[in-house]
C-alpha cells in the first residue's frame, strides 16, 4: 500500500510538471522517439571523450546543443530484447517477462502506446523491436525481423513479410517520413517510433560511407590490453575480445582462403537442406551475400588492396598486439561508418520537422538499447555492469519547452521511458510501472525525492559472450555488482569500483578493508531495491 501511495505521488508530480511544460491539453505534443542499437557514449560528440575530434554526430549534437543532454541515463540489463520490453512496458526485465534474448515476448501485457492509444493518440512503430510476434498498441507497425540485415533488409506487417532494396538504415527513414507526411490523421497528435538496426554487429556502412574513415587514425582506449588483474572470473571468462572472437569474415571483413571454403560448404548443406541461400541475418557471410554484385564491388574495391596486405602478414599475426590495433581500427572505423548513416538520417527527420512546421509542438528524443564497448577493457559487445554497457544516451530536444544546451546530472534510467511519454500525453501513468516520469527534468526541475541509486540485473548465461549472470547497484559513485550461480566460484562474487577514483574500472576494491562500511551499507540499498522492484528471491541463476 505504502508503495502505490509513493507511486500515486510520483505520478501527480510528474502531471503537474507535465502541464507546465507542454502546451495547453487541446494541443498535445506529438512525440517522436527515435532509437538506435548498441550506440555508445563514447561515438557521440556531445558526450566528449577520445573521439569528439572525429565530428562523428553532428546532428545529435545539433539534438544536445539545441535541447537536453542526460549524462547520467542508464538501462536495467544491457542487452537488446530485455531493454526494448522495458521500453515499451516501464518495468525491470523480472517483471515484464523478457529477461534474456531468447524466447517469446508476452504481448498482451500492458504497453505504454496502448495507453496512449485510448487517449487519442496515433502511434507507429517502423523498424528494430527484436521482440517477436505481432505488435500491439500501433495503428502502423514495420519491423525487422529479430535482428535484421543492413543490405535487402526483409519487414514484417501486418500484412507479412516482404524485401525492401536498399540500406537499412535510409530504408527505416524514408518509411518513417512517408508515414508522418501522408500515412497518419493530421487531426489527432502523434507518437513515432524509428528503431534502428544500427550500429549493431556485423558494422556494415552504407555505401557511401565504406572507407570514409579508412586513412584516419582512430584514438585507442587506454584499456585496449587490459588484463583483469583485479576483476573477478567472469571479466577473465568473458569471450568478446577484439582479439580473439571476432570474426574474420563478418566482423572484419576479411576473407581468407579458408573463408571461401567454409562458405561452399555452408552453401551446398543449406541447398541440399531445401534452405533459402543465402539466408537472412545472423550468418557469417549473410550481410555480405545480400548485397548487390554491384555493391559488393564497391566494399571489394575499398577493402581488397588493404585485406591483402593484412593477409600476407599471416593469421596468427593477427593475435599479437599490433594485430589487435589493427583489428581495433578496422572494427571502429565499420562501427563509425554506420553511425554516419545514423547520424544523416536523423538529421533528415530534423529537417523534415522543420520544413513541415511539426518541430514547434514535437518533442525529439533519442536514445539506445544499451551501450557498448569501443575496445575498452578489450572488449565489444555489451552486457556487463560496467560503465560503457551500463550507460547509454539519451538526449531531448523541444524548441520552447526545452532551455537549448541543457545537461542533466540525475540518475535516470530505460524504466523511465514509458512513463515519461505518458506524461506528455497527459495519459495516466499506471501505478504498476516501476520508472518515474523525466518531465520534471525535462523542464529543469529535479524533484526532491529523486531516486539516489540504480538497481542492475543481467540474465542471460551461458549464452552467447559467457558473460556471468549479475546484480548490482549505483549510487552515482560507488558501484557493486554481485555476480552469481553457474561458473562463478562458491556460487557468489563481488566487485566494487570508486566511479571518482576509477572511472575506467580497473580496480576492483571490493577486498580493500577502507570500504568495509560502503560495502555494507550498498548491500544494504541493493537488498532495499530488490524489494521495492520486487525481483524474485531465487537468484541462484540455477
Amino acid at each position: 500500500m505504502l508503495k502505490k501511495v509513493i507511486l500515486r505521488t510520483i505520478v501527480l508530480w510528474g502531471a503537474g510538471a507535465a502541464m507546465a511544460l507542454q502546451a495547453a491539453p487541446e494541443n498535445r505534443p506529438n512525440i517522436l522517439w527515435i532509437f538506435s542499437d548498441d550506440h555508445s557514449i563514447q561515438t557521440i560528440g556531445s558526450y566528449g571523450g577520445r573521439l569528439q575530434k572525429l565530428n562523428p554526430t553532428p546532428n545529435l549534437d545539433r539534438i544536445a546543443k539545441e535541447g537536453m543532454r542526460f549524462d547520467r541515463c542508464y538501462v536495467g540489463n544491457s542487452i537488446c530484447a530485455p531493454s526494448r520490453a522495458t521500453l515499451l512496458t516501464g518495468k525491470h526485465s523480472h517483471l515484464h517477462g523478457k529477461i534474456d534474448n531468447q524466447g517469446g515476448f508476452n504481448h498482451n501485457q500492458q504497453q505504454f502506446q496502448k495507453i496512449l492509444q485510448k487517449n487519442g493518440y496515433q502511434t507507429a512503430m517502423i523498424g528494430k523491436i527484436h521482440l517477436n510476434g505481432k505488435m500491439q498498441g500501433f495503428d502502423h507497425w514495420e519491423v525487422l525481423p529479430g535482428q535484421g540485415d543492413y543490405y535487402q533488409p526483409n519487414f514484417i506487417s501486418g500484412k507479412g513479410m516482404y524485401t525492401e532494396e536498399g540500406y537499412v538504415t535510409d530504408i527505416i527513414t524514408d518509411k518513417a517520413l512517408k508515414w508522418l507526411d501522408s500515412g497518419r490523421d493530421k487531426d489527432k497528435p502523434f507518437m513515432v517510433m524509428i528503431h534502428h538496426k544500427a550500429a549493431h554487429r556485423s558494422w556494415m556502412p552504407a555505401l557511401r560511407h565504406v572507407g570514409m574513415y579508412e586513412n584516419l587514425f582512430i584514438p585507442e582506449p587506454d584499456s585496449l590490453f587490459d588484463d583483469y588483474a583485479t576483476r573477478g572470473v567472469a571479466a577473465h571468462s568473458a569471450t568478446m575480445t577484439i582479439r580473439d572472437e571476432m570474426r574474420l569474415e563478418s566482423d572484419l571483413k576479411l576473407y581468407t582462403p579458408k573463408s571461401w571454403e567454409k562458405y561452399e560448404a555452408e552453401k551446398k548443406k543449406m541447398i541440399a537442406a531445401g534452405k533459402p541461400f543465402p539466408p537472412a541475418g545472423g550468418w557469417e557471410f549473410g550481410a555480405y551475400f545480400r548485397m548487390t554484385p554491384e555493391q559488393r564491388k564497391v566494399w571489394d574495391d575499398a577493402r581488397e588492396a588493404s585485406n591483402q596486405k593484412i593477409l600476407a602478414k599471416g593469421e596468427a599475426w593477427l593475435k599479437t598486439p599490433e594485430g589487435v590495433k589493427w583489428r581495433y581500427q578496422r572494427y571502429m572505423k565499420d562501427y563509425l561508418g554506420c553511425i554516419a548513416s545514423l547520424d544523416e538520417n536523423i538529421g533528415r527527420v530534423l529537417d523534415y520537422l522543420a520544413e513541415s512546421g511539426l518541430d514547434k509542438n514535437t518533442i525529439v528524443m533519442y536514445s539506445s538499447d544499451q551501450g557498448f564497448y569501443m575496445g575498452e577493457h578489450g572488449w565489444f559487445d555489451k552486457r556487463f555492469m560496467y560503465e560503457e554497457s551500463f550507460r547509454t544516451p539519451l538526449i531531448a530536444y523541444w524548441p520552447g519547452h526545452i532551455k537549448p544546451g541543457s545537461v542533466n546530472t540525475d540518475l535516470v534510467q530505460n524504466i523511465d521511458f514509458a512513463e515519461t511519454f505518458l506524461d506528455l500525453a497527459g495519459a495516466p501513468v499506471p501505478d504498476d510501472m516501476q520508472g518515474r516520469s523525466l518531465v520534471p527534468l525535462l523542464a529543469g526541475k529535479t524533484p526532491k525525492d529523486w531516486r539516489e541509486s540504480l538497481y542492475y540485473h543481467y540474465y542471460e548465461y551461458p549464452a552467447i559472450h559467457n558473460v556471468r549472470r549479475h546484480e548490482g547497484v549505483f549510487n552515482g559513485r560507488f558501484k557493486l555488482i554481485r555476480f552469481y550461480g553457474k561458473g562463478v566460484p562458491n556460487g557468489e562474487e563481488w566487485e566494487l569500483f570508486d566511479i571518482e577514483k576509477d572511472p575506467e574500472e580497473m580496480n576492483n576494491v571490493y577486498g580493500n578493508p577502507e570500504y568495509t562500511a560502503k560495502i555494507a551499507e550498498l548491500k544494504k540499498e541493493l537488498q532495499r531495491l530488490r524489494e521495492v522492484y520486487e525481483v524474485p528471491e531465487d537468484t541462484s541463476g540455477e
